[in-house]
């Protein structure tokens, strides 16, 4: 037993060595030059052992980077957990140290360092620390560095910063090895100094916010909840929560409640709305740990936007809106034109000032219309743009609306699945059927949907046809229509789109287009370009050639061959 325990510690060294090696092929000392927010790159090894394999990676979820494996004949009989914890660790621990002290290069590994093992034993599996390592010198080094970062480029910035610096920044601030006593109200300040100053552009300033946010939500779900709940993750990755009732939140923990309140908000107004579940279990905890705060948040939002904001009332109409919920709550006290006007700028201010986009309308109205386009959630927010539809004055103020709401990846929160429906769908939908002046804008719609998980689209498509005919006018929209459509999009235009002038219209249309874009197309229309190439070979004339033309046009390197 003696020989094979020897033998295995053995390849376990050498599984080690080889990940230094795989890791070491980086030019470290180059990348840690990008930033002096960077002092090195891994801060954690796992070694796994499990029936005669060893592996190495940097991380348990490790899918893109190879785990280097050694294979090893099956031991007579599993180790047992005694002579993990006495025998191999201590000695990979001295092991993990000597590799760490000769490093070719220092910029491979961070300030802090921590090997975990995770070895499969004959009671179970035993997970438990190797090695924690701190190099104070490059500690103290960082923590000059992230000083003087705060003084000279934000305290005293006045230009845009690095969405690189913002993600080490962010993480160093939360990290407790480095400052074991945070300033929550610093640590805000700063967060709220980064965003100011990269306000200028909405693409970089999403980056700095998603790094600042990314970093919150891993302190929150890795340092603060573990120490007063225990978390259980269930079949679907969701975190289940258990207050631990023997550990008590104390007066001098408030600032983490801050932070904790922070994170919340900030994934509710800021995130792709799939993650605002998350948002909302942080603001149940701190409900939980006993923050007064964090109740009125339920009851009354954030108090990010000023009352003006999110409550108006008069003799027409009664507003109010919680950006926690995401939710609008609109009584109409009176149905008038004006009515639906007042809630319509009431919304667009909200939207304005960062409500979250992905929420939906509770309406209280005994107007009850919807837009003619099946397959459309029978929702409040619905309701309400059909019925302000009705209003041909208020189509500039739809308009308006719809341009503040659309956005890629979010949708209304009163829908779900195939009737899912980005936000400003209902408005671009009312306005594309009653008046041809609003084309354009149902084609800017077109280009920002998700064609991968929204479909009501197509449903409009097809009602978008049957209201305005297949003509010189619609083709342009229609085209653009179907190329953002799904293939189970629905359309009897085949002999319209035959038609000479129509067909000549289509083909001038899809020139620009790319192969499988315009075979797209045909599929749609013809089912496929063998069914096309068909219609072509039964016409006569300058229709036989358009058809053609079509057919040739969906032909290509680039096809799908869709037939």
């Amino acid at each position: 037993m003696d020989s094979m325990l020897e033998d295995l510690i053995n390849e376990m060294k050498q599984a080690i060595e080889q990940w230094f090696d795989f890791i070491g092929d980086k030019d470290a000392q180059h990348i840690v030059k990008r930033t002096p927010l960077q002092v090195g790159i891994h801060d954690y090894g796992l070694l796994e052992y499990a029936k005669g394999r060893v592996s190495v990676t940097d991380t348990e979820l490790d899918f893109l980077s190879p785990k280097v494996k050694t294979p090893l004949g099956e031991p007579a009989e599993l180790l047992s957990e005694e002579q993990v914890r006495e025998k191999i660790v201590p000695r990979l621990a001295a092991f993990m140290q000597q590799q760490l002290d000769n490093l070719p290069s220092p910029a491979i590994i961070d300030y802090k360092f921590t090997f975990w093992g995770k070895f499969r034993v004959r009671e179970g599996e035993v997970r438990l620390p190797i090695l924690r390592h701190i190099d104070e010198a490059k500690k103290e080094r960082l923590l000059e560095a992230v000083a003087s970062y705060i003084e000279m480029k934000l305290d005293g910035g006045k230009y845009p910063t690095k969405p690189l610096e913002t993600f080490f920044l962010s993480r160093h601030l939360l990290d407790e090895q480095l400052f074991p006593d945070p300033d929550a109200g610093r640590i805000i300040s700063v967060f709220e100094n980064i965003l100011e100053l990269n306000k200028g552009k909405k693409e970089r300033l999403a980056e700095h916010r998603s790094n600042i946010v990314n970093a919150l939500r891993n302190w929150v779900e890795e340092t603060f909840l573990p120490r007063y709940f225990e978390i259980r993750k269930d079949d679907w990755r969701q975190a289940e929560y258990t207050r631990k009732s023997d550990v008590q939140l104390e007066e001098t923990e408030q600032g983490p409640i801050e932070l904790l309140l922070y994170t919340a908000v900030s994934i509710i107004k800021y995130e792709p709305s799939y993650s605002r579940s998350t948002g909302l279990a942080f603001l149940d905890r701190a409900v939980e740990l006993g923050s007064a705060r964090a109740s009125r948040f339920m009851k009354e939002g954030s108090g990010t936007l000023a009352k003006e904001d999110v409550y108006f009332r008069d003799e027409l109409v009664e507003c109010a809106a919680n950006d926690v919920f995401a939710t609008v709550t609109i009584t109409m006290k009176q149905e008038t034109e004006e009515s639906y006007a007042r809630a319509l700028r009431f919304i667009c201010r909200l939207l304005r000032q960062g409500f979250p986009k992905s929420y939906q309308i509770k309406l209280k109205s005994g107007v009850k219309q919807f837009l003619p386009v099946k397959g459309l959630a029978k929702s409040g927010t619905h309701r309400f743009f059909a019925n302000a539809t009705a209003y041909p004055n208020l189509y500039p103020l739809l308009e308006e609306y719809a341009r503040e709401a659309m956005e890629e990846f979010e949708w209304y929160a009163d829908t779900e699945g195939e009737k899912s429906c980005m936000p400003g769908s209902y408005a671009v939908f009312g306005l594309g059927l009653a008046d041809r002046s609003y084309f354009a804008l149902v084609e800017e719609y077109m280009k920002q949907v998700d064609d991968e998980h929204q479909s009501v689209q197509n449903d409009f498509t097809a009602a978008f046809v049957e209201q305005h005919g297949v003509n010189a006018e619609t083709i342009p929209t229609l085209v653009t229509c179907m190329l953002h459509g799904t293939d189970s999009i629905k359309l009897k235009i085949k002999p319209a789109m035959e038609e000479d002038a129509n067909a000549r219209l289509l083909l001038d249309k899809v020139s620009g287009l790319r192969p499988y874009e315009v075979e797209r197309i045909v599929y749609m229309i013809w089912g496929g370009v063998d069914k096309l190439k068909t219609a072509a070979a039964k016409a006569k004339g300058e229709k036989a050639e358009l058809l053609s033309g079509l057919a040739q046009a969906a032909t290509g390197p680039l096809s799908g061959r869709r037939k």
